[in-house]
C-alpha cells in the first residue's frame, strides 16, 4: 500500500504491496490485488475479493459476497447488494455477486445480489442489474438489459 491513510478503518485486510488506498475508505477482511486502486469514500466488507489493476472511485459500497476478476473500473457511486430481502432481524441469505475482467459499471449503478456482469461488459450510468449481463454486452436501464455488444477483447479492431 503506497500510504497509511489517516482518517481510514482497515481491519484485517489483505491488501497487495502495489495497492492505492486514499483515505476515509472503510476495509474490513477483504482482499485487494495488485495495482487496485481504492479512492476515498469507499466501504468494503468481509471476504470481497478484488483482483489486480482494478479503479474503484469514490463513494463505492462493496458487501460481503462479491467478486471483481482482473481490470474492472467501478464508477463513483456504485451500490453492491447481497440479499434480495433485508430486513433488520431473522435470517438473511446471502447471494454472491461476480463482476467478470475488464467490465466497467458506470457512476450511480446499483447491482442487485447473485448477478453477474460478463467479461467486457459495460454498464451504463444509473443503470439497476437485476440479472445476468453477459460478455461483451453493453447494458443499461432499470432494469438493466443488453442495448449492443462490444468486440470481445480476442477480436482485433
Amino acid at each position: 500500500m503506497k500510504k497509511n491513510p489517516r482518517y481510514s478503518i482497515i481491519r484485517h485486510a489483505k491488501l497487495a504491496e502495489s495497492a492505492r488506498v486514499h483515505d476515509q475508505v472503510n476495509l474490513f477482511g477483504c482482499k485487494i490485488g495488485k495495482n487496485t486502486k481504492i479512492d476515498a469514500f469507499v466501504y468494503i466488507e468481509e471476504d470481497v475479493v478484488i483482483g489486480d489493476n482494478c479503479k474503484i472511485r469514490p463513494f463505492v459500497f462493496i458487501p460481503t459476497g462479491v467478486t471483481i476478476e482482473d481490470y474492472v473500473f467501478i464508477a463513483p457511486n456504485v451500490t453492491f447488494t447481497n440479499d434480495k430481502y433485508p430486513r433488520t432481524d431473522g435470517n438473511w441469505k446471502l447471494l454472491k455477486t461476480r463482476v467478470k475482467k475488464h467490465a466497467s459499471i458506470g457512476a450511480g449503478s446499483v447491482i442487485n445480489p447473485g448477478v453477474t456482469i460478463g467479461e467486457n461488459a459495460l454498464i451504463g450510468a444509473g443503470s439497476t442489474v437485476t440479472r445476468d449481463i453477459p460478455d461483451n454486452a453493453i447494458a443499461m436501464g432499470n432494469p438493466a438489459r443488453a442495448v449492443s455488444y462490444r468486440r470481445s477483447l480476442e477480436e482485433k479492431p
